[in-house]
């Protein structure tokens, strides 16, 4: 599968189209295929809009850019790419992107494990073949 990358701002960043579904309901959403982070980590309130509840939930930290430590929960959710579909343990964020981004953020454990990656900023794309 290949990915056109999207512009922000100035920024052209490696965001792709996925859902996210748990039960019934499912959230059309955009994430960015990011290497540097070691989970998925997405909006609580997307979390709420599919059913999922902060005290049906673990509770961790994560130590993330400019020093800010943020609390998280996790969830087993399915997340859908293309037509692959992946069950993996997500982490909801409140207020993840702040004011300035609205697309969560797919990581080491549960993406890259399963899809080799491949940026490719000359073209503007990024590729994902599903490991086998």
């Amino acid at each position: 599968m290949k990915f056109k990358y999207k512009e922000y701002g100035e920024a052209l960043r490696p965001v792709i189209p996925v859902v996210l579904k748990h039960g019934k309901k499912y959230f059309k959403y955009e994430v960015l295929v990011d290497s540097g982070s070691d989970y998925c980590f997405f909006d609580a309130e997307v979390g709420e809009a599919i059913g999922i509840f902060k005290k049906d939930s673990e509770i961790k930290e994560v130590f993330g850019i400019g020093g800010r430590i943020s609390i998280y929960y996790i969830h087993p959710v399915t997340l859908m790419v293309g037509d692959e579909c992946l069950h993996i343990k997500a982490g909801f964020i409140p207020n993840l992107g702040g004011q300035i981004v609205n697309y969560g953020i797919v990581g080491q454990l549960d993406f890259f494990e399963r899809f080799i990656v491949k940026f490719d900023l000359l073209q503007q794309e990024v590729e994902l073949k599903r490991r086998r």
